[in-house]
């Protein structure tokens, strides 16, 4: 720190600079250094000795003729050119940071769009081709953006790092995380595990993002899996002890009781921190695709799948069925394919097959094969079918509310106990012949009346299929509950360590008005952690679970678009630097990256 006496003194002889040394010596100042106008070389101490002594050594006899005035007239002359020359450096530096600084821009916005690293080049032409019509005098700026597809790459490997340092550095501050893993082929079926964190720190900050992807080229053993994760873990610095929740899509390897991955965290977890138990949970997406299965309408489907692939597998037959629905005006111009892999596929094509089942069966009529599909025209198959869209429709609706990202999971399984009181209403409300709420089976009441009990029992299956399969969930239900609705819950029903908590929190009318205005995570953040320190801690435990492996599944398909048959090359180091940027909320700082790019001379 520079004591105040000498800044004067500094100061002083600046000025003493400014006005006197500039004429009399042809000296100038610039960035703390005094720069010589006539042979631009510097002295760095501001001392008049030390440019006196440069100016009579080099250049004595210069200006020695010329007044005083006709000297200042030079040095400013001088200073003039000497600035000129300065700002073209600033100028070309600051044309190519900014160049850079696009490259970077740009890079990011191709791995975000999951386009080829390759496209830079042409993404490169159109702008010069485009700025040569829209602005002709800035097109060599544009020809000056590197996007190569090495640079590019080089650019996306840099941002990846940036992105996996601010992780690291948010990390840190993690009260409790979670974990969603997830196993699946790529292309070149390389078993790729997808490893997404949720973590939640003091002030009830929520962060969830994409951690790592993981190759592994041999066997996918839960020993194997455990491996690679405990190196994740202990490379981004997390503690074991901190580990609240693993969820997974419940494959044998991970969850298998004795060698399964889970088993084998949680010992480690034990190890760290004996009162910590985790929470394992099996997504709740996969669990409700499980429950289909007890409906028993295979009878139904599979006949749906072979009308939809008899139009639509032959391409002279789909555009003869296409125009067919052009002539008749109808509601639709096509039919569906049917995906296993995809979550909503099966009921939006029982769905668009019933609205079309007048135009599909005249169109068989006219190729002559309406003999091969008989069900069309039975109407005890067309009752089930009509049982099975709408079913299958209330099933999708429960699917599409239990999708997304940075959802809690006390929502998640709110929708699934809502489902399951609606099977019970279904089950009773048909059993009665009241079909309000299967719309498309009241076209054929007749004909149901007379499978009420058969509908009755299979709504019933599904009922217990669904109270079965969530026990994972079932068991956290009342922690679920009290951090959901800390308001309604019986203080004698909770944790001994959070009754009298709980009672001086809904004893406060501040308390209910804030709990009624703020989002969850915000209410609990603005609790007095002197007051409420275990009602603090729960919340903080429930908020960071993870519900699903739905960013698992999403990111999945992100990398099947990215290593797909003709981009089979991707090197999986990339291909993890793809998907982190692809999945990423985050924008990286590219001022920073800039500086970084230059320091490595990445901008070639």
């Amino acid at each position: 720190m520079m004591s105040g006496a000498k800044k004067r003194k500094v100061d002083r002889e600046c000025r003493v600079f400014n006005k006197e040394w500039t004429t009399k010596y042809f000296f100038t100042e610039h960035r703390s250094t005094a720069v010589c106008l006539i042979c631009k070389e510097t002295v760095a101490v501001f001392k008049e000795f030390n440019i006196s002594r440069h100016f009579t050594t080099k250049h004595a006899n210069y200006a020695s003729k010329q007044s005083e005035k006709e000297r200042e007239a030079t040095a400013q002359r001088l200073i003039a050119n000497l600035q000129a020359q300065q700002r073209i450096f600033h100028r070309q530096s600051a044309i190519q940071e900014s160049s850079t600084k696009a490259s970077f821009m740009l890079s990011f916005k191709l791995a975000k769009a999951s386009k080829p690293l390759s496209d830079g080049e042409f993404l490169k032409e159109c702008m010069v081709e485009a700025a040569g019509v829209l602005c002709p005098e800035a097109k060599d700026k544009f020809e000056k953006i590197s996007l190569s597809r090495k640079t590019v790459t080089r650019r996306v490997e840099l941002i990846d790092e940036e992105l996996t340092s601010n992780l690291k550095k948010t990390a840190e501050s993690f009260t409790f995380y979670s974990l969603a893993l997830d196993e699946s082929n790529d292309v070149n079926d390389t078993a790729q595990l997808l490893i997404f964190i949720r973590g939640i720190n003091n002030t009830f900050e929520i962060t969830e993002d994409f951690l790592t992807m993981e190759s592994l080229k041999g066997k996918t053993r839960g020993e194997d899996l455990y491996s690679r994760v405990s190196a994740v873990i202990e490379n981004t610095k997390l503690s074991w002890s901190k580990l609240i929740n693993v969820t997974t899509d419940g494959s044998p390897n991970l969850t298998g009781k004795n060698v399964g991955l889970l088993r084998r965290i949680q010992d480690k977890v034990k190890e760290e921190n004996p009162d910590q138990d985790v929470i394992f949970l099996h997504c709740i997406i996969h669990q409700e695709s499980l429950c289909k299965s007890v409906l028993q309408l295979n009878h139904v489907v599979n006949p749906i799948v072979k009308l939809v692939n008899f139009i639509r597998a032959r391409g002279l037959q789909h555009r003869q069925f296409i125009a067919f629905l052009e002539e008749t005006d109808a509601e639709h111009h096509d039919l569906l394919y049917h995906s296993r892999v995809r979550w909503l596929s099966l009921g939006k094509v029982l769905q668009r097959v019933w609205d079309l089942k007048e135009e599909i069966g005249a169109f068989l009529e006219l190729l002559g094969k309406a003999d091969e599909f008989p069900e069309l025209s039975n109407k005890n198959w067309l009752c089930d079918f009509a049982f099975a869209v709408d079913i299958f429709s209330h099933m999708n609706e429960l699917n599409v509310n239990i999708q997304g990202k940075d959802r809690f999971v006390h929502d998640l399984y709110t929708s699934v106990k809502a489902f399951k009181a609606k099977l019970a209403l279904f089950s009773k409300q048909i059993l009665n012949e009241s079909f309000t709420h299967f719309p498309t089976l009241a076209t054929l009441k007749e004909e149901a009346g007379a499978k009420v009990k058969k509908y009755s029992e299979t709504l019933d299956a599904l009922h217990k299929e669904f109270c079965r399969r969530f026990v994972d969930f079932e068991k956290i239900n009342k922690s679920l509950q009290l951090v959901a609705c800390p308001l309604s819950q019986d203080p004698e029903t909770a944790p001994e360590e959070m009754q009298l908590e709980l009672i001086d929190l809904q004893a406060d009318a501040v308390l209910k008005e804030k709990f009624n205005s703020l989002k969850l995570n915000d209410f609990y953040a603005s609790l007095n952690e002197a007051v409420f320190p275990n009602l603090r801690r729960t919340a903080q435990k429930i908020l960071a679970l993870f519900g699903s492996t739905y960013v698992c599944e999403q990111t999945f398909s992100v990398m099947n678009f990215n290593k797909a048959s003709h981009r089979s090359n991707l090197t999986d180091q990339h291909l993890r630097s793809i998907l982190r940027i692809a999945t990423t909320k985050l924008t990286p700082d590219f001022d920073a990256l800039v500086k970084k790019g230059h320091q490595q001379h990445c901008s070639h």
